[in-house]
């Protein structure tokens, strides 16, 4: 069986709350907080001023090292902003460029941002955040009758739900729609429920509609309402439409070739509509700045109260264990409901969440509620390690006085295994006397799934080409033994550049490897 290689973001926040830095200085223990919030190195007047003043060496470093075309920062504190710059151009070849109205698609940042509108509807007293979904969408159904009675919206805000990782991506990633797909989720195993992370845009999506249902609105209208509108984020949408139609908007960029090392392309452009609450949201530099007043003001912005700080805190405080410590003297990573909570090694809880698209996007923030301080950086690029690597040394100009450590290498590794190709067959040369395989009408046919839906085998051009989803995908098979055909997905999100999949034909059953991560990639003919 072959596990998929999706963009799980696990990694990349454990490592932000967990990376095991020296201080730079042994200051005293700042006492004047209680216990809870007392920070083991103090933050030296002056000393986020400095910062600031590092940020454009920073951006220049990581565009340099990274490669990538175009890249927006804003860092806010106390309400106000203390940097804001675009650098680079929004499309590679061309002369546009990017600066702090470029809009950028935000990926998995839109959990976080999304986490706002549920807040603001806990607020209202429409929902709370331990409301069964079920009671506001009738229809969702998981596998467990149990779970699909009580799984909550923190429940799936906090991937907790027992859903496998990334659950339903590959259905949107072949043409499924939000409703399919969150209705085909009935049909994977569970782990245990409360006791198990797994990251998944589609439960989150669930949760998000069930709150939009409640509200009487479709999400992308009811985040304008209650929470864009509202902060004057102008530029900021949960629909792709829109983003497709600002003037000054980020093109996704991707390694030319797949080739880690090469440079930047214009290629695929990422439609994320069907998981919008999840990663759907796009906006500029200047729109998140209001975001981060609005986050780290805890709801209220310029002394206006837009939510209630008690309906936003849940989001932002840890609710499950992400990563657990890997060693007795680590720290875990735990996760809110749509933020990545830590602790700093200066002993500061810390606030961050990656988004990225292999497509060509990938975001950062990393918050300081210690001392109402964050930073987002916005890439047009597949991820690179650059936003994270930035953000983080921010961070550490920030509490230490200087880098602790090179943040760009030390993303590396765990950037690395996200463009590793998929499939038991990579980097195998094909057998030099395959087994003949029949005459290619013993495959041709429709095959059933419940799951993926009914695929079909069909003939063409002397060869054979697998059919499957609503968009449809189209894969040309190519012989490799026997009964076993081959085929390489290209521009889906869901796979890297190199992936091969084994498709088997055995006893009227047709195995599709790439889809067989969850137990559910066989098809029988109809």
């Amino acid at each position: 069986m072959m596990t998929p290689h999706r963009l799980t973001l696990l990694a990349l926040a454990a490592f932000l709350a967990t990376a095991p830095l020296p201080a730079l200085a042994h200051d005293p223990i700042d006492g004047s907080k209680p216990p809870p919030q007392t920070s083991g190195v103090s933050i030296p007047p002056g000393q986020i001023a400095r910062a600031v003043k590092e940020i454009d060496s920073l951006a220049q470093e990581m565009m340099a090292r990274s490669g990538v075309p175009g890249l927006a920062v804003v860092v806010v504190q106390d309400g106000k902003v203390l940097a804001l710059k675009g650098y680079g151009v929004r499309k590679a070849g061309e002369a546009a460029p990017i600066d702090a109205d470029t809009v950028f698609q935000l990926a998995s940042l839109s959990k976080a941002v999304g986490a706002g509108v549920v807040a603001h509807e806990v607020g209202k007293g429409r929902v709370k955040w331990d409301t069964p979904v079920r009671t506001l969408l009738p229809w969702f159904v998981l596998s467990d009758p149990w779970v699909s009675d009580h799984v909550t919206l923190a429940d799936l805000y906090s991937h907790r739900s027992g859903l496998p990782d990334h659950a339903g991506d590959e259905l949107e990633s072949i043409g499924f729609d939000r409703r399919q797909v969150l209705e085909r989720l009935r049909l994977l195993p569970l782990a245990p429920f409360r006791a198990s992370y797994f990251y998944t845009n589609f439960g989150l999506t669930a949760a998000a509609e069930g709150v939009a249902t409640a509200a009487g609105k479709e999400w992308a209208d009811l985040s304008q309402a209650v929470l864009y509108k509202p902060l004057g984020m102008a530029a900021t949408s949960s629909r792709f439409a829109d983003f497709m139609a600002r003037p000054n908007r980020a093109i996704p960029h991707v390694r030319a070739d797949g080739k880690a090392d090469g440079s930047f392309v214009p290629k695929y452009q990422r439609d994320p509509d069907a998981q919008a609450p999840a990663g759907g949201v796009s906006s500029s530099a200047r729109d998140m700045g209001k975001w981060l007043a609005f986050v780290l003001g805890n709801g209220t912005v310029e002394g206006k109260e837009i939510v209630p700080a008690a309906a936003l805190l849940p989001a932002m405080r840890g609710e499950t264990i992400s990563s657990p410590a890997y060693a007795v003297d680590a720290r875990p990573g735990t996760y809110g409901y749509g933020f990545g909570v830590g602790v700093s090694p200066a002993g500061r809880v810390t606030l961050d969440h990656s988004g990225a698209f292999i497509l060509g996007a990938a975001t950062n923030f990393v918050l300081l509620p210690s001392e109402k301080l964050g930073i987002v950086v916005l890439t047009n690029a597949q991820p690179t390690g650059a936003p994270e690597a930035l953000a983080m040394s921010f961070m550490d100009f920030v509490q230490f006085g200087g880098l602790t450590r090179d943040w760009y290498a030390a993303y590396q590794p765990l950037i690395s295994p996200m463009y590793k190709p998929a499939g038991d067959l990579v980097g195998k040369a094909p057998p030099q006397k395959p087994e003949p395989a029949k005459p290619l009408a013993n495959y041709t046919g429709t095959y059933a799934n419940a799951y993926f839906g009914d695929a079909t085998v069909a003939e063409e051009a002397g060869g054979l080409v697998l059919i499957i989803g609503p968009l449809p995908r189209r894969y040309p098979l190519a012989h490799w033994s026997g009964d076993t055909f081959t085929f390489r997905p290209v521009g889906e999100e869901t796979f890297p550049p190199g992936t091969i999949s084994q498709v088997k034909f055995a006893d009227g059953r047709m195995s599709v490897e790439i889809f067989n991560d969850n137990g559910l990639g066989t098809f029988a003919r109809k």
